[in-house]
């Protein structure tokens, strides 16, 4: 076995998560108050009067670490019941180890009834003579000490016992006074893994510690600033590495040690969503409820596979919390025997255990049921992507194969024989392959990282296949020009200024795209209709870039501006949102007129012959009503007879014409031809009784009556 093969297999067997020592402070000052108020008063309809309500009541901070640390136990138990150990020690004016390595005292039972025992603390006691060091330097000595798992292996291989590998994680929780008081503790524990490693040198029951990760988590009560400033992980000694996180007490300090249990292990989050429960008070309507489950990450491997993570419901939450993947529940099997396509399954475990809805799902689950969850989609058919289900008094999530089967006929690039899929990014990848060559390097070449030429290559690889959909109808922005300068050089290990301002000019096109309401390259393969609205298209496509650009946002200080550039253009102002609306009542109308399409034009020859008929019978505006006296009838609207020669049409009225307006017009060119047309009709107007007029020389009006 070559090296670098042997190092690969020493990291896996043994990681740093296999060993995790607490070190929690116990000294008086972790008696004081958090300064968070817990309403204990929650009858406040109920009350009588007269009764005095229950004043809140605030925790201390060793209340608030050890409820913390027993969380992050609590989900490390529940989904790595056996090869993830933890060790608790408590420190005051001396170190109380709480349990061991093995394997029957890995338990929440065991170090809860160990911690009642402890105690909180006493805030009488000496603060001089307590100290933290007690527990950091037992700490170490801890890592030191062989596990059950590590003796076995250690045992099957006898003649290369110095395979297994010793690695290990201390987190304290403590209330530093400053960054100085900080780096005097890393320097204590540094001095004593040095020391435990002489000793295990020329013992066989302990093993020398090769890594020792440390997390130091300063609590500080509400309301107060903080003296201690947080700091990323890095490496300060050859055998320690060490990060610190400044905390508030409560729940900012429950909301990072759950993100540091998913760091730690590898964990991913997964929200199922319209869970349906029956109301207590109502037991006759039920609300639909959310649950929260932590598992391992792998479940959301065919996500980041497909490059489909963006269409499956992630999202950030908030406090600084790491995303979660929504899923839908699906209605629940009543029995279990149906045989689905399973290709992996991860125990969970619930964020909120002692909530009603994660109570109600576990019971229904550990019951013998399981429940098929689905993947949120506004339109096409339901993809059912994972199932719950209990085996043995465990609850596991099932990964379901909802792309392409390996058993099913290999894909195929043309016309050749295969399977159905046909639009792959083959000219994509022949650019893919043109950027990532390897060439022949001289020895006498240094690269100034100290990094060989084959791991900048591994390197370089594997940013560009951090997102990279194979099929042109998975993506939308790598069939679009406006984003190819951003897509070019986001991948790049390090940005420049200049390269930061153009991706932010690519994302300002877009948003200018997006307000003038440009097309987008949408796939319609498998749909019917026009397939997704504008505003859909552009949400599509706003979550893909944002999921391409989150991939490399964590590699530069750059890369992160390019990230917050997107998130700020995605919020979008009221006004835009109004726009967006018309746009929308605009596209609509649009569907309906081109529905009705056929029917307009099967109707259009008589609309023209009505507008036609109508021209010939309007009336004159000047034309007045004739009206001897109330009870006369009117008399009948005569009109001139005119010929289709002499009606000017308006210009909608030009073009083809139906046949019987064709036949009607030529009736009447024909019949009036015939006699001679009444002077009446052809003046419009036509004075009456004109000999009236002359005998008596009187003035006659129009209708006929003389005024005197």
């Amino acid at each position: 076995m070559d090296p670098c093969t042997l190092q690969i297999f020493k990291t896996k067997m043994f990681s740093a998560s296999h060993k995790t020592v607490f070190v929690v402070d116990h000294c008086p000052y972790m008696a004081e108050s958090s300064r968070q108020q817990v309403e204990c008063d929650v009858l406040t309809k109920s009350r009588a009067q007269g009764v005095i309500p229950l004043a809140p009541i605030s925790k201390s901070l060793w209340t608030c670490a050890v409820e913390c640390s027993m969380e992050y136990c609590r989900i490390l138990y529940d989904i790595y019941p056996r090869d993830k150990l933890v060790n608790y020690i408590v420190s005051d004016s001396e170190f109380h180890i709480l349990n061991s390595w093995r394997r029957e005292e890995q338990s929440t039972h065991e170090l809860m009834s160990a911690l009642a025992a402890v105690g909180p603390p006493n805030p009488t006691e000496d603060p001089e003579c307590c100290s933290i060091l007690h527990g950091l330097v037992t700490a170490v000595e801890s890592l030191c000490k062989i596990t059950e798992l590590q003796h076995e292996r250690r045992t099957a291989l006898m003649d290369t016992a110095d395979r297994v590998a010793n690695r290990g994680r201390i987190i304290c929780l403590t209330n530093a006074k400053s960054d100085t008081h900080v780096r005097m503790l890393e320097d204590c524990i540094h001095e004593a893994i040095l020391e435990q490693n002489k000793l295990a040198a020329g013992s066989d029951r302990l093993m020398a510690i090769q890594q020792c990760d440390l997390v130091l988590v300063h609590i500080y009560p509400q309301g107060e600033d903080t003296l201690v400033s947080d700091r990323p992980k890095k490496e300060i000694f050859p055998l320690l590495t060490s990060e610190v996180h400044s905390v508030r007490a409560g729940r900012h300090l429950a909301s990072k040690l759950n993100i540091l249990v998913q760091q730690h292990f590898d964990l991913a989050s997964t929200t199922i969503t319209n869970i349906p429960m029956k109301e207590e008070q109502h037991a006759n309507t039920s609300a639909n409820y959310d649950v929260e489950l932590l598992h391992h990450r792998d479940a959301h491997l065919e996500f980041f596979k497909s490059g489909d993570l963006h269409m499956a419901g992630s999202s950030t939450r908030e406090n600084g919390l790491k995303e979660t993947i929504t899923l839908k529940w699906c209605t629940p099997r009543t029995h279990s025997i149906e045989l689905h396509y399973c290709t992996g399954a991860y125990r969970i475990s619930p964020t909120d255990v002692n909530s009603r809805p994660s109570s109600c799902l576990t019971n229904f689950l550990l019951n013998g049921r399981s429940v098929l969850l689905e993947q949120p989609r506004k339109s096409g058919s339901k993809v059912i992507s994972h199932m719950l289900s209990s085996h043995g008094g465990e609850i596991f999530l099932h990964v379901l194969n909802s792309n392409r089967s390996t058993l099913e006929d290999p894909p195929s690039i043309s016309e050749g024989c295969g399977g159905r899929v046909t639009d792959y990014r083959i000219t994509d990848f022949g650019e893919f392959m043109r950027e990532n060559r390897l060439t022949p390097v001289s020895e006498s070449s240094h690269d100034p990282s100290g990094k060989l030429p084959a791991e900048r290559a591994k390197a370089q690889l594997e940013r560009h296949t951090r997102y990279w959909p194979m099929i042109i109808s998975q993506t939308t922005i790598f069939n679009m020009q406006a984003v190819v300068p951003l897509a070019n050089l986001i991948v790049k290990e390090t940005l420049s200024d200049e390269d930061v301002l153009t991706c932010q000019k690519t994302v300002y096109n877009l948003v200018d795209m997006e307000r003038k309401n440009d097309p987008l390259p949408i796939s319609t393969v498998g749909s019917r209709g026009k397939g997704p609205k504008r505003d859909e298209q552009y949400r599509i496509m706003w979550n893909e870039l944002e999921t391409l650009v989150k991939t490399h946002s964590g590699d530069t200080d750059r890369h992160q501006r390019v990230l917050d550039c997107i998130v700020a253009c995605r919020s979008k102002p009221p006004e835009e949102e109004e726009r967006k609306k018309r746009g929308r009542k605009r596209e609509e109308r649009e569907d309906r007129t081109e529905k009705n399409g056929g029917k307009d034009a099967d109707d259009k020859s008589w609309h023209e012959s009505e507008r036609l008929k109508g021209l010939l019978e309007k009336e004159d505006p000047e034309t007045e009503v004739i009206k001897d006296s109330p009870d006369s009838p009117e008399p009948a609207n005569k009109k001139p007879r005119l010929s289709t020669e002499e009606v000017q049409l308006p210009e909608r009225a030009k073009g083809p014409v139906s046949l019987l307006t064709m036949w009607t017009n030529r009736i009447n060119v024909a019949n009036s031809r015939k006699h001679q047309e009444f002077a009446g009709r052809v003046n419009n107007k036509f004075e009456l009784y004109q000999q009236l007029k002359e005998e008596n020389g009187m003035d006659v009006h129009e209708n006929g009556k003389a005024s005197r």
